[in-house]
C-alpha cells in the first residue's frame, strides 16, 4: 500500500502538473473575483471564505478524471482488481494520494490567497481548518464519480455534474464554520463538527461505492 501511495503521488505530479495545476487554478479563481465585485476591500473580506472554498472545490475536481482512467488505459486497473488486497483499500489509498497531491497544496496556499482577499488572520485560520477537515470529503465523493465514468473517454465534465450536488453540504458547512469563527452570533464548532462528520461518512461510503462501480465497469 505504501508503494501504491508513492506511485500515485508520482503519477499525480506528472499527469497535468498535480499540485501546481490546482494552485494555479485556485489563484485564477481568486484573482478574477476583484474584477467582478469591484475593489471594495470590505466586500472582498466578507465574501473571501466563500470564494476560497469555491476555488478549492473547483480546483480539486481537475484531477479526478485521471483517478482511475489512467489505470484502465494501461491495464493497471485489472491488476488491482485481481490483487490480494481489498479493492476498497486500494481506492482509499488512491484517494489519499489525490488529496495529498491536490488538496493539501491548496490548503498551504490558502493564507496567501486569504491576504489577497483582505481577510483577517482569524478568518484565514478558520478557512484553513475547514478546508483541512472538508476537502477529503470532496475527494471521496469524487472517487465515486470517477469510478462511474471510468469507461468513458472524456468523463471530466460528467464527473463535475455528478459530484457537485453531493458536495454542496460540505461547502455549506465549511463556509458557515469559517464565518462562525469571527462572528459572535454564529458559532464555529457545530458546523465544523458536522463538516468532520460528513468527511468521516464519505471516507467510509466513498471507497466501497467506488470499488463497486469499478467492479461493475470491469464486468
Amino acid at each position: 500500500m505504501i508503494a501504491l501511495l508513492v506511485r500515485e503521488l508520482r503519477l499525480a505530479v506528472r499527469a497535468g502538473g498535480g499540485a501546481l495545476t490546482g494552485v494555479l487554478f485556485f489563484l485564477a479563481v481568486v484573482s478574477v473575483v476583484p474584477f467582478g465585485v469591484g475593489p471594495d476591500l470590505n466586500l472582498l473580506a466578507r465574501i473571501g471564505p466563500a470564494m476560497l472554498w469555491i476555488g478549492a472545490l473547483l480546483a480539486m475536481l481537475l484531477g479526478l478524471e485521471r483517478l482511475f482512467q489512467a489505470d484502465r488505459e494501461d491495464g493497471s486497473l485489472q491488476l488491482l482488481l485481481m490483487s490480494d488486497y481489498p479493492l476498497e483499500l486500494v481506492v482509499l489509498v488512491k484517494c489519499l494520494a489525490h488529496w495529498l497531491a491536490t488538496g493539501l497544496p491548496l490548503i498551504v496556499a490558502t493564507p496567501i490567497f486569504g491576504l489577497m482577499m483582505n481577510m483577517e488572520p482569524a478568518l484565514i485560520l478558520a478557512v484553513i481548518a475547514t478546508l483541512f477537515a472538508g476537502t477529503p470529503a470532496i475527494t471521496f465523493v469524487g472517487a465515486v464519480g470517477a469510478a462511474v465514468t471510468v469507461s468513458l473517454a472524456r468523463g471530466g465534465l460528467l464527473i463535475a455534474i455528478l459530484v457537485l450536488p453531493l458536495v454542496v453540504p460540505v461547502l455549506i458547512f465549511g463556509v458557515t464554520a469559517a464565518y462562525g469563527a469571527v462572528e459572535d452570533p454564529a458559532p464555529f464548532l457545530p458546523p465544523f463538527l458536522l463538516l468532520c462528520a460528513l468527511t468521516l461518512f464519505f471516507s467510509v461510503l466513498g471507497p466501497f461505492a467506488a470499488a463497486a462501480m469499478l467492479r461493475h465497469a470491469a464486468d
